[in-house]
Formats: structure tokens, C-alpha cells, sequence
């Protein structure tokens, strides 16, 4: 018989996760698209190489063939509204290049960019994985035994962590 293993995300407190994606609007409008994927990488890459700016984990997706997306996992909200401020980041510059070709109506609607941001207090969220490796919000904060938050999702809905 082979044994099924659930687990469980071992977050404490508030969760913060960032959804940031693209759409390409218009296929063929390679050159508009293609720099907004290669630098949502880039930035992902600068964020990697300083784990101190608060990135904890991400996880890169597809909605469609036009959307694509990143689900991040980050430290606090502080941390960030820091990265997406930081005036030596990479975030700040494609920001300032954006506004800039906006404002000379050079932005002609050939692709997409959205983001949402949640603070997810504790309590307000849960997770189960079965015979999987630590994935989403388990990568970001560590995975546990299933049993340690409760086999139940009202059970672990219902944690707290000691203040």
C-alpha cells in the first residue's frame, strides 16, 4: 500500500502575495512584448540574488497562450513597497521608462501589464499539498505534516501562532 503524504504550509502571521503577469494584446507586436517578459525576469533574477529585499518565494504561470503571470511571496508588505520604490532596483527603472514612453504616447496598447497585492491576515488562509514537494506558499515559508496544523481546514484555518 503506498502511503499518501499531505502537508501542510508552515506560515505564522500575515501573508503577503503579489500576482504580476502581462498580456500580449497583439502577437505580432514581438518588440513590444518580448522586453516586458525578458525584464519582469530580470527583475526576478536581481530579487534571487538579494534574498534581503524580502522575495520569499514565486511561482511563474500561464493563464493563456496571451497571459502570463508571477504569484510572489513576500516577507512583508514593507518590504515590498520597498523593492518597487528602491531607486537602485531594476523595478524602478523599467517604471520610469514606462511613464516616460506613456507620457510621449509611444504606449500603443500592443500588450498588457496588472498586478493585485493581498495582505492575507492569519487566520484567513490554508493549504494542503499531497505527495507534493514544498510548492507556493509551502516554498515560502516551509512545509509541515499536515496533522500539526489540524486534519481539518476549519482546524487550520483556526491556528495562530504564538505572538
Amino acid at each position: 500500500m503506498v502511503e499518501v503524504t499531505r502537508t501542510t504550509a508552515d506560515a505564522r502571521g500575515d501573508v503577503v502575495v503579489l500576482l504580476i503577469g502581462m498580456r500580449v494584446n497583439r502577437f505580432w507586436a514581438v518588440h513590444q512584448w518580448v522586453p516586458v517578459m525578458l525584464a519582469m525576469l530580470r527583475m526576478l533574477a536581481e530579487l534571487k540574488k538579494d534574498p534581503s529585499r524580502g522575495l520569499l518565494s514565486r511561482v511563474l504561470l500561464t493563464a493563456s497562450p496571451r497571459t502570463y503571470y508571477v504569484v510572489q511571496y513576500w516577507e512583508s508588505k514593507e518590504k515590498l513597497y520597498a523593492y518597487a520604490s528602491a531607486p537602485d532596483a531594476f523595478h524602478h527603472r523599467v517604471w520610469a521608462r514606462l511613464n516616460r514612453r506613456e507620457r510621449e504616447g509611444k504606449v500603443r496598447g500592443h500588450v498588457g501589464i496588472w498586478h493585485e497585492a493581498y495582505v492575507v491576515p492569519e487566520g484567513s488562509y490554508e493549504a494542503v499539498y499531497g505527495d507534493m514537494p514544498a510548492f507556493g506558499l509551502a516554498a515560502a515559508h516551509g512545509q509541515i505534516p499536515l496533522e500539526r496544523r489540524g486534519r481539518y481546514a476549519k482546524d487550520r484555518y483556526a491556528y495562530r501562532s504564538a505572538p
